[in-house]
């Protein structure tokens, strides 16, 4: 009997990438928020050959490889004629690559298509290492992160150097539009592709994708891990848009970057030698630093106590915390202010594609199939009067 065809996914099933892969997921996901009418570029690396084993393959929308350092320059010939033929308006670009592809062997390409100003989006999927060689550090790769060219021993922690900041130098070049995001917030992830593809000229999307095989982690804990980094302040969450930071991920808690590095082999040598903590702390430096330099951290839950008891929000003034371009999320229930900033079931003010932060959703949740109790661990930050 022939076997069903899954045709709700532009990037399908039946690839060979290892169990817990975030970068295939990362995948299926820009291509569901992209849609069809795209043609991708691809460099060579882990999602190229997972994805493309002859004479099978797992992209249902136009899809080119060549080589390791070229997948931007690539996009860049795809954009000029479809520009030239007059179908840029139906048919998009997106140029893919890994850290090492994108920011290492293929940043002068990338460099080039930013400074012509075409009309691409480059995606690069972030697992910190060129994974598909066997494991080689990047440009990407983090401080003290151990890989087989950076390796932990007597001599050395890992990787000596800080991770490069490929936004930062984007936003150096004039480019209209540059995110970061994680496979660990599906939804941030959905509303920054549609976002990016509705922006002409250049733009630069940058994911977080964990790998179980380089990193040496549980193939369980890909989107667990891919929330940590961002809970600790050690992968910002981060939206430019002509040069300036329109929006950013806040922190409700932060978490201890030990927390993020226990559970990955290719930190193990931190927690099993004598001043491993010391090198544990100046990652913890790395990452209050990005919180400091972006404002990432929420206001204390005291000071959000104290406000709260004599704040009272008009419909209006609800509705200017709606969780997005970095603002707070609030909704409001029974005459009551809930902060929904921090609770992992609301990306960027939204629940589930039905709730709408700042809003009144007393009447909704009434016919809502959960109840008033998925409220009750939420901070009240004030009273709410229609």
């Amino acid at each position: 009997m022939a076997q069903a065809v899954d045709t709700d996914h532009l990037f399908a099933s039946g690839h060979t990438a290892c169990a817990g892969c975030g970068q295939s997921l990362a995948a299926r996901l820009v291509l569901r928020a992209a849609g069809p009418n795209i043609i991708a570029t691809n460099s060579t690396g882990c999602l190229e050959v997972f994805s493309s084993n002859y004479p099978y393959s797992a992209w249902r929308v136009p899809w080119i490889h060549s080589l390791f350092e070229n997948s931007a320059a690539v996009a860049s010939g795809v954009e000029a004629a479809l520009r030239i033929s007059g179908r840029l308006d139906a048919v998009r670009v997106i140029g893919q690559g890994g850290d090492g592809g994108t920011g290492d062997i293929g940043f002068g390409a990338l460099s080039g298509m930013f400074e012509r100003g075409h009309d691409v989006l480059f995606v690069c999927y972030d697992n910190e290492a060129y994974m598909n060689t066997g494991v080689q550090r990047s440009g990407l790769t983090p401080f003290d992160s151990s890989t087989t060219t950076s390796p932990a021993g007597r001599e050395s922690w890992g990787n000596r150097t800080g991770k490069k900041s490929l936004p930062q130098i984007a936003v150096a070049h004039g480019v209209p539009y540059v995110a970061t995001t994680s496979v660990g917030y599906p939804f941030d992830l959905d509303k920054k592709v549609k976002k990016a593809l509705s922006i002409r000229g250049p733009k630069y999307l940058q994911i977080f994708v964990p790998c179980p095989l380089g990193w040496r982690h549980d193939t369980s804990l890909c989107t667990s891990i891919a929330k940590m980094a961002v809970e600790t302040g050690l992968y910002p969450l981060l939206e430019y848009e002509n040069g300036v930071l329109t929006s950013m991920r806040r922190i409700a808690e932060k978490r201890p970057v030990e927390e993020y590095l226990k559970p990955q082999g290719r930190y193990s040598h931190l927690f099993n030698r004598e001043g491993g903590m010391e090198e544990v702390a100046k990652i913890q430096a790395v990452a209050d630093d990005n919180i400091e330099r972006f404002g990432l951290m929420d206001k204390p839950a005291e000071a959000k106590k104290a406000e709260a008891a004599a704040k009272v929000f008009t419909a209006s003034e609800l509705a200017g915390f709606d969780g997005r371009e970095g603002r707070p999320a609030y909704v409001a229930y029974k005459g009551r202010v809930y902060d929904v900033t921090g609770s992992s079931l609301w990306e960027d003010g939204d629940h589930q594609l039905e709730h709408r932060a700042g809003r009144d959703l007393t009447r909704e949740m009434e016919d809502a199939p959960h109840g008033e109790d998925t409220l009750g661990s939420l901070l009240v930050v004030g009273e709410f009067r229609a």
